[in-house]
C-alpha cells in the first residue's frame, strides 16, 4: 500500500519539497483510470513535473468506492484495461472488484507513479490567474497550491446520488448506499429494502438474496437486462495469452469491434434495437414465471434509453419467495418502515440505495473558476458543454477526463479515456516546449462541435423519450458521446492547433525550472 501523504505542508507522497503555496506544472486530481491514464502519458513525454491529487488514503477512484457484494465490470476484461499495460491473465471475462483495484495498483506500481500522488487532499476550489497564468488550488483543509496546469480526473461514477425522502432522517435502522457499502453491518435475517434498480443494485441483490428475512425491491422504472456471456478464463487460455505474441492483442480487437458495432443500433438504426428487446424478454422468462411479476419488470422503453444491464443472477433472484418487487413510490419514511403512496406500510431494519450518482456533476462539488472571474458551474446552467470532452472556453490550461459527452453504452470507457489523456498530454507537451503561457480551446470551435454533438444525438434511442441519467433536467444529452469510439480516437490523435489560442509569453514556471524539477523527481 502506498505510504499516505500528510498534507501539502508535510512530506508528500510524491517525495519532493512540500510546503503551502507550493507550485507544480501539472496538478491531476483524481488517481482512478483518468488520473492514472494522464500522469502515464505525462511520463512518456518526458514531464515529470507533475502531482495527482486524490482525495481519498488510497488510489482507485470508482474500484476503490464501490466494492459492495458483487460488484464487478459489465464491460470485458480484457478491454476494460489500458492499452499500453495489459494484463495477460484476468481471471474472468468480465473481472469483479478486487481485481480490477489490484490492476490499478499494480499499474501505479509499473508505472512508478506512486511517488507523484499526494493522499488525503481534496480540492474544493480552483481560480486561474491571468496574471500569473497558473491555477490557484484550495484544498478542504485551507492549503494552497498552484499549477500552470489543471486536469480534472475526478470520475462520474464516484458521488453517490440520494433519493429524497421524506423523513428518512427519523430512520432508526441501517442505510447506506452501494458506493458506501457497510461491510460491519450483517444483513442475515434483516428485513431490507432496496431503493432502485440500476447497475449496481442488479449486482447486489442477488449476492444479499439468499442471506436476508425478506428482501423488498423498490423500483422507479425497470431496466432492460440481458445475459453476461461471463466466465473463467482456463490456466491454458491465460497461458496462450501470455506466450503466444499477438494473440491478447487480436482478442482484445475482437472485442473492441464487436462492441464498437452496437453503435449501429444506438444511435443510427434505433430500430435494431428490436432484436435487443426480444432478447431481455426471452431472458426474463427463463427465470420469471409469474406473468404479473414479468409485467412489473418489462420495461415501458425501447432498449438502449436506459443503460443496458447484464445479469444472469438478478431475475433467479427476483423470482425467490423472500423477494417482492414494487412499483409504488416511497411517500414516507418513518422510524422503522418505509410507508408507499398506496399506503402500505414496509417494516424494515435496513434500507439499501442502489440510485447511482451526481453523474452531472463533473466538477465533483468543486468550484472553477476562469478568466474574467466566470464560474465553471455558472456556465453550463443550461447543460454542461466542452471541446471532445476536454476543453472549455474561457478556461485556460484546464483538461477534463470523463467531461460532457465522453461517456458510452455500448463500448470501453477506457479508450475514451486513452484518447483524452493524449490529446491533453500532447497539449500539455506543447506549453512546455513552447514555454506558452496558455491554451485555450476557441469559443467558436467548441459552439461549432456542440452543435454538431447535439444534432447527432437526436436521432439516438437515448432520446426516444425516457428518462434517465444520459440526459440532464432540460432533456439534453450532456452525458453520452454519439457515435463511434473509433471517430472520437480519430479526432483526439492529434491536437489540431487551430482549434486553440495559445498564449505567449512567460508563465509562472519556465521551462528551466520544469527541466531542474524533472531532474529531482527523476532521482
Amino acid at each position: 500500500m502506498a505510504q499516505q501523504a500528510e498534507g501539502l505542508s508535510g512530506s508528500a507522497g510524491a517525495g519532493r519539497r512540500g510546503s503551502a503555496g507550493r507550485h507544480v506544472f501539472v496538478a491531476i486530481v483524481g488517481s482512478g483510470f483518468s488520473g492514472l491514464a494522464v500522469a502515464a502519458e505525462l511520463k512518456r513525454a518526458g514531464i515529470g513535473d507533475f502531482v495527482l491529487l486524490e482525495r481519498a488514503s488510497t488510489l482507485g477512484g470508482t474500484w476503490r468506492d464501490n466494492h459492495y457484494p458483487g460488484c464487478a465490470c459489465d464491460v470485458p476484461s480484457h478491454l476494460y484495461s489500458f492499452s499500453f499495460a495489459p494484463k495477460h491473465d484476468w481471471t474472468r471475462a468480465f473481472a469483479p472488484h478486487d481485481e480490477i483495484r489490484a490492476y490499478l495498483e499494480q499499474c501505479a506500481d509499473d508505472l512508478d507513479l506512486r511517488r507523484h500522488i499526494l493522499f488525503d487532499q481534496q480540492i474544493v476550489g480552483a481560480t486561474w490567474d491571468e496574471g500569473r497564468a497558473l491555477w490557484r488550488l484550495r484544498t478542504r483543509s485551507g492549503e494552497e497550491l498552484t499549477a500552470n496546469v489543471l486536469v480534472m480526473g475526478i470520475g462520474a461514477l464516484s458521488n453517490p446520488a440520494y433519493p429524497k425522502l421524506r423523513g428518512v432522517e427519523r430512520f432508526r435502522g441501517a442505510q447506506f448506499h452501494s458506493a458506501r457499502w457497510r461491510h460491519d453491518y450483517d444483513l442475515t435475517g434483516k428485513r431490507v429494502a432496496v431503493i432502485g434498480t440500476g447497475a449496481s443494485a442488479i449486482q447486489f441483490v442477488p449476492q444479499i438474496q439468499p442471506r436476508v428475512e425478506k428482501l423488498y425491491l423498490i423500483q422507479r422504472t425497470p431496466p432492460w437486462v440481458l445475459p453476461k456471456p461471463d466466465r473463467a478464463f482456463s490456466t491454458w487460455e491465460k497461458e496462450a495469452f501470455r506466450a503466444v505474441p499477438g494473440l491478447r492483442w487480436l482478442y482484445r480487437q475482437s472485442l473492441y469491434w464487436r462492441l464498437e458495432a452496437r453503435v449501429l443500433a444506438f444511435v443510427d438504426h434505433p430500430a435494431l434495437m428490436r432484436m435487443v428487446e426480444l432478447e431481455g424478454k426471452r431472458h426474463m422468462a427463463r427465470s420469471i414465471r409469474d406473468p404479473k411479476l414479468r409485467e412489473l419488470l418489462t420495461p415501458k422503453y425501447k432498449p438502449g434509453c436506459k443503460r443496458l444491464l447484464l445479469s444472469n443472477d438478478y431475475y433467479p433472484a427476483l423470482a425467490q419467495p423472500n423477494v417482492e418487487v414494487l412499483g409504488d413510490a416511497v411517500a414516507e419514511v418513518s422510524e422503522n418502515a418505509i410507508e408507499l403512496g398506496s399506503g402500505r406500510k414496509l417494516e424494515v431494519d435496513a434500507i439499501l440505495y442502489g440510485t447511482g450518482f451526481t453523474v452531472h456533476d463533473y466538477l465533483g462539488g468543486m468550484r472553477i473558476t476562469g478568466r474574467d472571474g466566470v464560474s465553471l458551474g455558472d456556465q453550463w446552467k443550461d447543460g454542461a458543454e466542452a471541446y471532445l470532452g476536454t476543453t472549455v472556453a474561457g478556461f485556460p490550461n484546464l483538461f477534463m477526463m470523463t467531461g460532457p459527452n465522453t461517456g458510452l453504452g455500448h463500448n470501453s470507457m477506457i479508450v475514451m479515456i486513452e484518447g483524452q489523456a493524449r490529446l491533453a498530454g500532447e497539449a500539455i507537451g506543447l506549453l512546455r516546449d513552447r514555454n506558452l503561457a496558455s491554451i485555450e480551446v476557441r469559443h467558436e470551435v467548441q459552439k461549432d462541435y456542440n452543435a454538431w454533438l447535439q444534432g447527432r444525438t437526436a436521432q439516438a434511442v437515448w432520446s426516444s423519450g425516457c428518462s434517465s441519467w444520459y440526459l440532464d433536467e432540460a432533456g439534453k444529452n450532456t452525458t453520452l458521446w454519439p457515435g463511434f469510439t473509433a471517430v472520437f480516437r480519430a479526432r483526439t490523435a492529434r491536437l489540431r492547433i487551430s482549434d486553440y489560442e495559445l498564449r505567449a509569453g512567460s508563465s509562472q514556471r519556465t521551462r528551466k525550472e520544469t527541466q531542474l524539477d524533472e531532474q529531482q523527481t527523476l532521482r
